[in-house]
């Protein structure tokens, strides 16, 4: 074709057609209008600010299960909440200033109260014991917007399995898989049956579909006999502790089941990590940094106010700043500039062997 000749319009006849040129003639005028300096965003200019967070008021603090507590939420003036679909958590500000994240366990349907339920770890950070200790109907605390990372994609058919605690954010899978008429089966697993919380509600739901299962009863969990429960091709959402989750990884491929989603309450076990060095500011001291501990609490062992939450790289809570040093990053959250300009989760990322970072302290 001679490419001075123009090619038939979008009807077949020989000359240009009239929308394309309108089209090309638009363009031609409005995209470099967007460069221009009235219209166009400055890469120096700062983002707008993020969404507000939330103020809720603690409206029933109640004991659930040994060990366990349900927090009710609600805005104080009554206004309706941010929905949220099932597998969401809230990232919690304690009056003490901690940050933690706990799952929804309520009904989504609900939009004037968000539940949470805490297990009391003695020996953890203070989040759990402060909850169950001090905070009490009247309390108002902040929270960021419900999110999700265990997101339920209403498979036709599920199997849910959750370990203790875990059940928190599969009460809600449920409940919505049994409103969608899914084939779906939930086994709840613990040490007691005093210690399950929510064994009730879950029954309600189909105690056909619903199996509750404790140590001391049936002995611990078999994760291929777990599996075995999962309809062929079903998929499978766990919840629960480590080694819970890693048994059904390995029992997966030999099991009747497709697919895997996963959630932990606790963070993974270090990976391929190899011992480095930290110094806690310009002229601070060196903290050594073995390969089977995170940055963050080789850290918090000289600084225990380094504020922390899901310790699994994607709350950011644990931001610092790196002064000097090569980071390996393992995060979820930062983005490549952020990373550029020297942000850092050490709660999950780490350094090369025989590396310095010395962090902004």
């Amino acid at each position: 074709m001679d490419p001075t000749t123009p090619p038939p319009d979008l009807y077949g006849r020989p000359r240009a057609d009239r929308f394309m040129r309108a089209v090309t003639a638009f363009g031609d005028h409005y995209m470099p209008a967007l460069g221009r300096p009235g219209l166009r965003r400055s890469p120096r200019r700062p983002q707008p600010p993020g969404t507000p967070q939330l103020r809720l008021a603690v409206t029933a603090h109640r004991t659930v299960a040994d060990g366990v507590v349900t927090l009710h939420l609600a805005d104080p003036a009554g206004a309706p909440l941010p929905a949220w679909q099932p597998g969401a958590r809230l990232l919690l500000t304690l009056p003490s200033g901690r940050q933690r994240h706990y799952s929804l366990c309520g009904d989504p349907a609900d939009r004037q109260t968000y539940r949470i339920a805490v297990r009391r770890i003695a020996d953890g950070g203070g989040g759990s014991t402060e909850i169950h200790d001090e905070l009490r109907p009247g309390h108002v605390l902040t929270t960021r917007r419900p999110r999700n990372g265990f997101a339920f994609c209403a498979e036709p058919a599920v199997l849910l399995l959750a370990g203790g605690i875990g059940i928190t954010p599969l009460l809600p899978m449920a409940r919505q898989a049994h409103a969608l008429g899914l084939d779906w089966h939930l086994v709840h697993t613990g040490r007691t049956a005093a210690s399950l919380p929510f064994t009730d509600e879950l029954r309600a739901l189909d105690p056909a579909r619903v199996e509750i299962r404790t140590d001391d009863r049936d002995g611990p969990p078999d994760a291929a006999a777990l599996l075995a429960r999962a309809p062929r091709g079903a998929a499978v959402y766990c919840c629960g502790p480590a080694p819970m989750i890693d048994a059904v990884r390995q029992a997966l491929d030999a099991s009747p089941a497709r697919a895997l989603h996963v959630e932990r309450f606790a963070p993974a076990p270090v990976a391929d990590g190899r011992p480095f060095t930290l110094r806690l500011g310009a002229d601070g001291p060196e903290v050594a940094v073995p390969g089977d501990r995170t940055a963050l609490d080789a850290a918090r062992d000289h600084r225990p106010d380094l504020p922390y939450s899901c310790r699994q790289g994607f709350c950011g809570t644990c931001r610092v700043r790196v002064l000097s040093g090569t980071p390996e990053h393992r995060d979820r959250r930062l983005t490549g500039t952020e990373r550029a300009e020297g942000a850092l989760l050490p709660c999950v990322s780490r350094a090369a062997e025989g590396e310095t970072l010395v962090l902004d302290l």
